[in-house]
């Protein structure tokens, strides 16, 4: 007997995930996080150590679902002077892979990379996502996203005052 998670294609979850970029990129960031379930987590490790883990770690981002919710929040107010005016950006995601399907949830990779337009300066933010989706109310939701970054450091960037 298959279970909903083995049930979902590659296709479905390229899908999904295009329309999690298109949500970010044209800053839906609401409709974003209904994205996401209640239980969830976003998380973006430091660039030297992109495997740790976020309770031994300092992490760029290690938000669970009320700090995800004030982050969207402030971004989609006036008080993130570094976003506001927003920055425009523009996600590629290639190489989506469904690693494993267990139950009701899918472990999926992929590569990213966000182009982010601000101030006439255009930076590149190139790494992998790890998502883990869970099948829930008909359709897929996000437990987990990481969003890994390949930079050995933040520079020229400096930070990252956006979602990546």
């Amino acid at each position: 007997m298959t279970t909903a998670a083995e049930q979902i294609t590659r296709q479905q979850v390229e899908d999904f995930l295009f329309e999690e970029a298109a949500l970010l990129d044209e800053w839906r960031l609401y409709e974003w996080l209904d994205l996401f379930t209640q239980e969830c987590g976003y998380y973006v490790p430091p660039t030297d150590v992109p495997d740790g883990d976020h309770h031994t770690s300092l992490f760029l981002i290690a938000d669970d679902r009320d700090r995800l919710e004030s982050r969207v929040s402030q971004l989609k107010g006036r008080f993130v002077h570094a976003e506001y005016p927003n920055s425009r950006t523009r996600r590629l995601i290639s190489n989506v892979r469904i690693r494993e399907a267990s139950g009701d949830t899918l472990r999926v990779t992929s590569n990213f990379i966000v182009y982010r337009m601000r101030l006439e300066v255009t930076d590149a933010y190139v790494g992998r996502y790890e998502h883990t989706l869970v099948h829930e109310d008909g359709g897929l939701k996000i437990k987990e996203r990481r969003a890994i970054l390949d930079l050995d450091a933040l520079r020229p960037h400096g930070k990252v005052s956006f979602l990546l």
